[in-house]
């Protein structure tokens, strides 16, 4: 084979290669498009119909391992080799954007990860959710953020915090101006700069662990939810600045419960010996 002809064989191999990896690595992202899908259980583009929208979709409707889905205490089992939640958070700039059906912090620098398994899940965004997503023993809280991580093979893993209404979150407390200057204001983006992800999630070390999805289209299989045990509180005023975001006259934006198809729910608590 003539040397520019082998090139060009492995350039096109190349190029079908890294085609090949694109939707793999975009498969594990949340759709910024929020006039695509609505969280009104009465709308055409509704929770029920997401599947059927898109193609690439059609996990909202088909897939078997779809979240949030109820932490009921009969199905979980205590696991003490899950460890402790090992994360190495770091500050870094990032910017906060109204993406309409949500408030996301998206991070620009390196903001650190979390080590699930053995593997780094690298910090990109976080967001909320009200009411809760998830519910634990059939209850469902007044909000929950979820901390959406990556992996280098570009498999995400979500860290969920619960939130009752009571005292103010100091975390979200910091981003209170931002949050009035983009509040119904989609697409709209301020950067915020240094952020401190440890603020957001806390010390708590006991937790549930479960495969799952995205809880927004294309609610892509195949990631690992973390979902903190302990409750954290948030002012009536911070949750309604963040409720201001879902601005089609709606006032949540949780996904309906998805059948849980006999998934094995982990619980990591740590030992604590018995006094005697």
């Amino acid at each position: 084979m003539r040397p520019a002809r082998a090139l060009l064989v492995l350039f096109s191999a190349a190029v079908l290669l890294l085609a090949a990896a694109v939707p793999a690595a975009r498969a594990q992202e949340e759709t910024d498009r929020e006039e695509e899908f609505s969280y009104s259980l009465d709308a055409e583009n509704g929770p029920a119909h997401w599947g059927e929208i898109k193609e690439e979709w059609s996990a909202c409707g088909k897939g078997d391992m779809q979240s949030p889905i109820d932490l009921s205490s009969p199905r979980v089992s205590l696991v003490r080799g899950l460890g402790y939640l090992n994360h190495s958070y770091r500050p870094a700039q990032a910017s906060i954007v109204n993406r309409g059906h949500d408030i996301m912090v998206r991070f620009e620098g390196d903001a650190g990860s979390v080590s699930i398994n053995g593997t780094a899940y690298y910090l990109r965004q976080l967001h909320w959710h009200s009411p809760s997503e998830h519910s634990l023993n059939g209850r469902r809280y007044d909000m929950e953020m979820h901390m959406v991580h990556e992996s280098a093979q570009n498999k995400a893993a979500v860290i969920g915090v619960f939130y009752q209404v009571g005292a103010h979150d100091a975390f979200l407390h910091k981003l209170e101006p931002y949050l009035e200057m983009i509040a119904d204001k989609k697409d709209r983006e301020e950067k915020v700069g240094l952020i401190d992800p440890r603020g957001a999630r806390g010390r708590a070390s006991v937790y549930y662990r479960y495969m799952g999805s995205l809880t927004t289209p294309p609610c892509a299989e195949g990631v690992i939810w973390t979902i903190v045990k302990r409750v954290r509180t948030v002012s009536s005023a911070q949750l309604e600045l963040l409720r201001e975001a879902v601005h089609d006259d709606m006032e949540k934006n949780a996904r309906p419960r998805q059948e849980t198809n006999n998934r094995v729910i982990s619980m990591f608590r740590p030992y604590k010996p018995s006094k005697h």
